[in-house]
């Protein structure tokens, strides 16, 4: 267990879902307040009875910012943010992608990590305390047909670099995961529509795996904690070695599992 995170507060945007409900169930785990932050609510029976659930659109800044000041009325601060609230989009040429839906995606991608930093990390800063992580994506560290998430994505890797500059001397970490393809209920609906093959998601990585949410909890959860004291402004791919294995492609591929010789098993 993270003992560090044992009677803190944390928020998780998205959390009723996929990687943000990965998130809630290992910060319960780890002995955490939880406050999930999301649209829809999750009614399901893995939501764990410790969390509290509330929903918002991270896209309202108004109300976001209202519930951390009732919060901060409350004597409830907030130690961890966890910015796991986003949309994807489906792979279109420019011309297809409407300007409502480039909108859409960067107002809840890139718009509602900067509300939730905003509301919830400045009054870390105040305090002088607390580790947040935003979830980005290997999709804004590479070129994709993803004309509004790519760009979004990108933008929050750049604003985490930012929040960590301004907050640093207050005490305050913000860093950032870029995952890899996940296998969230998101992009199991991109592989039902023929948008993703999931043979080729694994062939394009070192490690031939689709990752897990709780893989990207784990690294989330390192991150938020004391053994990550000396760690900010960093943007971590929990990717399966996707980014490493993309130039491989023109090799063949990468290498084949490797086998004993049948005189040395």
């Amino acid at each position: 267990m993270y003992t560090s995170l044992k009677d803190k507060l944390a928020v998780v945007t998205g959390g009723a879902s996929g990687i943000g409900l990965a998130c809630v169930l290992q910060l319960v785990r780890a002995g955490a307040g939880v406050i999930s932050i999301d649209r829809d609510r999750n009614t399901s029976h893995e939501f764990p009875s410790a969390a509290e659930q509330v929903q918002i659109d991270v896209c309202d800044e108004a109300v976001i910012k209202t519930f951390a000041e009732k919060l901060r009325s409350n004597r409830k601060h907030v130690d961890y943010l966890v910015n796991c609230a986003g949309i994807v989009q489906s792979p279109l040429p420019p011309d297809e992608l409407s300007a409502e839906l480039f909108k859409r995606v960067v107002a809840v991608d890139l718009e509602g990590t900067f509300n939730s930093c905003a509301a919830f990390g400045s009054d870390m800063a105040l305090r002088g305390t607390g580790s947040i992580v935003n979830i980005a994506s290997v999709a804004g560290m590479r070129s994709m047909p993803l004309h509004a998430y790519s760009p979004a994505k990108a933008g929050v890797i750049s604003l985490t670099e930012c929040l960590a500059a301004e907050w640093g001397r207050s005490g305050v970490r913000v860093n950032t995961i870029s995952p890899g393809y996940t296998l969230t209920a998101a992009l199991r609906s991109q592989i039902e529509l023929g948008n993703r093959d999931p043979r080729q998601l694994k062939e394009n990585s070192c490690l031939g795996v689709i990752i897990e949410p709780d893989d990207i909890a784990n690294a989330v959860l390192f991150l938020l904690s004391d053994y990550a004291s000396m760690i900010t402004g960093a943007n971590l791919p929990v990717d399966a070695g996707w980014l490493a294995a993309g130039s491989w492609q023109t090799f063949g591929g990468v290498r084949a599992v490797r086998e004993l010789a049948p005189d040395l098993t």
